[in-house]
């Protein structure tokens, strides 16, 4: 029981501690900025936009490449769709530090970021962006090194604690008699506001007059609205918070722990308790939902799952069987949990069977368990196939239910018993349990195998590896006179190994110098170690000098071209030497994250994005792909009795984003019906689709049944209008030794869905085709060419890893990796191209041979004319001396009908050379022959 003379404890306000997101903007420095005070120099100061949150930095006086190293926080109000935020970051100059009168800070330039490009605390890095425009007549120059990461930390709310009971019963004392010192000049009152829930209102409520030591209580009534007549013996209801102000220090009414209590009755508003719009991404935005599988027909499927049983009769191996008018289906042998009795097992399985609401109306469904030993009958269920309830997403998955087994007619009732854990429904191909379910026309023993995949791409990076010098190596004494030691450095990661060129001696010292780069594709997880030989090719057999090993995860990160430090590494002797001393190498490594590693020809590549993250751009659309089925294919394996059969797959490939489809057994027009979706970030990219027969799910156990190929398409996605659904049937072609065969026709819907056409997208073609690096530091056709074979057999090693995998011949056809060799069809191609390139050089050329052996006589004449009046009157009188020559000799010794066509071409031609007066005069010369007689 309380006393009476205290009131009573607060409730305990600790709440549990709360996690908030941070970013951080660390700005470092910028380069090459353009001078805007008037005096060739500017006084830049960056300031920062994130989520309506702006903070600046200081301003560099007078500088053109400021350094700042400042760190500039931001919170994010919402971790879940911090990807689809915007950071602005703009640089000014500083208007106050410029010469004359300036209204405004001049604008420098702007990086704009997302969310996206934010990396974890640990992986940043200093990344240089290029500074952008703001409009099209913006002048703009520099680059801004900035490190963008955030973190996530624990935040603990603290609450006002009550103050201690020996403090409370200390007596008040009157506020004249206390001294005003320092002390209690800095107490401050403190207000502590707290949620209630509303009392239930009373109609005679009278308020309790405070105790001797409670605060007193004062109520406040709020005016009532201007617009409103003013209520009348109206009792306040109580749905309001209570507000307690407590004033540390004395206050003369109830000693220095005393306070207030302050009572706030509000008038409650209709819109407490009516619906009202919460904010979200589809509130109010007018839009259908678009179904997940709108670009494929809708194949209905009976699902049924298979979970587990109980009070089964004695058996051994139980297995379940599913049974309809079209399908039959075995279940796996079930699973019994440690310790669990074994009347109780486990399958956890789904099956998927072709159900027609036609055909199925009558039908019906039947599960059983069996004994696997014995074949004994255990008991079973059937189903109406007309009372399965049926399942569109987004619904949840549909509650599984027991259900009591039931014995046959022939079958003693004693012997069946138990119950089966299990759910019936009807779906489509966009169920969730459609990836991982069982099919009634894929073999049993190989069912992983026709299963529809997801796979992803490793993350691969550039290793560059600079080899700059070795010193203190032990050389081999007695070398011939006037012979070099040949020295040379390889290196091998994995299954690739590169060798630096010959060594060059110093005169001075015993050092060797190469100063060459040796790049290497690295995949992720960075687990493998980078292996540095010294090796001797002086005489018939190298002689190894040394070797380091460097772990892959160690070496330094880099997004640019910013210099990264040299560091000696020390050479040890072979592994079973004791690893003795041999000398140190002299070695530059950095991972390059500003490239793309290249695992597809570049003319038929599907991204383009830098290893980086924090290089990534946004999305600009989403690529949608139907895969619906494939017409007239030829069989690809033979099954007996003079029959072929062809068990066909499609792979798609966009990006790092692989998809498989299910495999449709023994069918010449199979029909998939599965729909895929890819991120856009650069429309000049392409989508690869191939078809495949699968020839693992036959292969046993330790035996290597690769896939055949039968064929693939490409589509280039900058044709597709944006979205506008394209419905075509392709063919599948496949160079065989035989030349070009059509394999069948495949048909596909492609949708292109690009929400903001101008200007992020069209400005994309303005921008190069690869990332910047790939200007800065260039690499060799022949290096680029050898980093890619070494790309593809890094991916194709891991998918292969998958469940399923997927094969290397899968991956190396789709990535075109036999692209680089030689093929005669491809030479004829080629040299075709080349001929239709210069066809006009090639009849320029002729022409110019026609001229010159006076093939054509006026073409040789007019070509030997000046353009100057000079020469065009000299012309004109051999011309008239030459139609007098005609006149003469021509008319003896030809007949009219040559004079008149020799003279009628020539006059024609003087005509359209613009001398129409001597062409006129020529035509006069011929009328008049015409009443000349020649000879005969």
């Amino acid at each position: 029981m309380m006393s009476s003379d205290h009131p009573p404890p607060l409730p305990d306000q600790h709440k549990p501690p709360t996690t908030v997101r941070r970013l951080i903007v660390e700005v470092i420095e910028a380069r090459d900025l353009l001078p805007k005070d008037g005096q060739g120099s500017s006084s830049p100061y960056v300031v920062a936009d994130f989520d309506g949150q702006k903070r600046r930095t200081s301003t560099v006086e007078r500088n053109l490449n400021p350094v700042w190293n400042e760190a500039l926080q931001f919170v994010v109000s919402d971790p879940k769709t911090m990807e689809f935020e915007e950071l602005n970051v703009e640089v000014f100059n500083d208007k106050k530090l410029s010469n004359g009168n300036a209204r405004k800070n001049h604008f420098l330039g702007r990086v704009k970021l997302y969310g996206s490009q934010f990396a974890k605390r640990g992986e940043e890095g200093l990344v240089y962006f290029t500074l952008e425009k703001k409009s099209v007549f913006s002048w703009i120059r520099g680059d801004l090194g900035l490190k963008i990461y955030y973190y996530d930390e624990m935040v603990e709310e603290e609450q006002q604690q009550p103050p201690p009971p020996q403090e409370q019963q200390l007596p008040p004392q009157p506020p004249q008699e206390q001294p005003q010192g320092p002390e209690e000049v800095m107490k401050k009152p403190v207000l502590v506001v707290m949620e209630e829930p509303p009392p239930m209102p009373l109609p005679n409520h009278t308020p309790m007059e405070p105790r001797e030591h409670s605060p007193p209580l004062v109520r406040i009534h709020e005016p009532p609205p201007e617009n409103g007549p003013p209520p009348e013996n109206v009792p306040p209801p109580e749905f309001s918070p209570d507000v307690r102000r407590m004033q540390m220090g004395g206050n003369g009414m109830n000693g220095p722990m005393g306070g207030e209590r302050v009572k706030v009755m509000r008038r409650p508003s209709n819109g407490d308790y009516s619906p009202r719009i919460i904010s979200g991404k589809f509130a109010g935005d007018g839009s259908e939902r678009i179904p997940a599988f709108d670009l494929v027909e809708p194949m209905q499927y009976l699902f049924v799952r298979i979970v587990k049983a109980r009070g089964l009769s004695q058996n051994e191996n139980p297995h379940v069987k599913i049974r309809t008018s079209g399908h039959f289906v075995r279940s796996k042998p079930a699973t019994v949990p440690p310790g669990s009795d074994p009347a109780n097992p486990e399958w956890h399985q789904v099956f998927a069977l072709g159900y027609n609401k036609e055909t199925a109306a009558n039908s019906t469904l039947e599960i059983s368990v069996w004994d696997g030993p014995s074949e004994k009958f255990l008991g079973g269920v059937c189903f109406d196939l007309s009372d399965v309830p049926v399942r569109d997403p987004p619904d949840s998955p549909l509650a599984p239910q027991w259900y009591h087994l039931e014995g046959g007619a022939g079958e003693d009732q004693n012997r069946v018993s138990g119950d089966l854990q299990l759910s019936v429904w009807i779906g489509t191909q966009a169920d969730d349990a459609f990836p991982e379910s069982w099919s009634s026309d894929a073999p049993q023993p190989f069912v992983s195998y026709t299963r529809p995949k997801v796979y992803q791409s490793p993350k691969l990076w550039y290793l560059r590896v600079t080899v700059i010098e070795a010193q203190d190596l032990h050389i081999i004494p007695n070398l011939p006179p006037l012979t070099a030691p040949e020295i040379r450095v390889k290196g091998q990661l994995g299954f690739q190994s590169v060798r630096t060129r010959r060594g060059s001696m110093s005169h001075h010292t015993s050092a060797f110098h190469w100063n060459e780069d040796l790049i290497f594709v690295a995949g992720e997880p960075l687990e493998d170690s980078l292996i540095l030989l010294v090796e001797d090719r002086t005489g018939k057999d190298p002689v190894l000098l040394g070797h380091v090993l460097i772990p892959v995860g160690s070496i330094e990160q880099r997004l640019d071209d910013r210099h990264v430090a040299a560091k000696w590494y020390g050479l040890e002797g072979e592994p079973g030497g004791g690893g003795s001393y041999c000398g140190r190498l002299h070695l530059r490594m950095c991972l390059e994250g500003g490239y793309h590693v290249l695992d597809e020809a570049a003319h038929i590549c599907s991204d383009f994005r830098p290893t980086a993250k924090q290089l990534w751009k946004p999305a600009v659309g989403v690529l949608e792909l139907g895969i619906l089925g494939a017409r007239g294919l030829l069989p690809m394996k033979s099954k007996g009795n003079g029959k072929g059969s062809t068990d066909a797959y499609c792979v798609a490939k966009y990006g790092k984003k692989w998809v498989r489809t299910r495999t449709v057994t023994d069918n010449f027009d199979p029909r998939w019906n599965e729909q895929y979706t890819w991120q856009v970030y650069d429309p000049c990219t392409v989508l690869t689709v191939g078809v495949f027969d699968n020839w693992r799910m036959f292969a046993e156990a330790g035996e290597e049944k690769p896939d055949c190929r039968i064929g693939k398409v490409r589509v280039r996605v900058s044709t597709l209008d944006s979205n506008k659904v394209y419905m075509n049937s392709y063919p599948l072609m496949v160079l065989s030794r035989s030349g070009l065969k059509k394999m069948g026709e495949i048909e596909l819907a492609v949708r292109f869905a690009c929400p903001s056409l101008l200007p992020d997208t069209c400005g994309i073609y303005g921008q190069p085709l690869l990332p910047r690096m790939h200007y800065i530091r260039p690499l060799g056709v022949a290096q680029q060419e050898a980093l890619r074979g070494a790309a593809t057999r890094m991916v194709a090693a891991w998918l292969a890893r998958s469940e399923p995998p997927l094969g290397p011949e899968v991956v190396r056809y789709m990535l075109d990796a036999d692209s680089h060799s030689w093929s005669m069809r491809k030479s004829k191609a080629n040299w075709f191209r080349i001929v239709a390139v210069l066809a006009w050089a090639v009849g320029l050329a002729k022409w110019l041979d026609h001229i010159r052996r006076w093939r054509n006589p006026v073409t040789t004449e007019f070509g030997t004319i000046g353009s100057s009046q000079k020469y065009q009157q000299a012309w004109m009188l051999n011309s008239l001396k030459w139609i007098r020559l005609i006149q003469t000799n021509w008319t003896r010794n030809s007949t009219r009908s040559q004079v008149q066509d020799r003279l009628r071409s020539f006059g024609s031609d003087m005509i359209g050379c613009g001398y129409w007066q001597q062409g006129f005069k020529q035509c006069w010369v011929i009328l008049q022959l015409r009443v000349k007689e020649s000879k005969p």
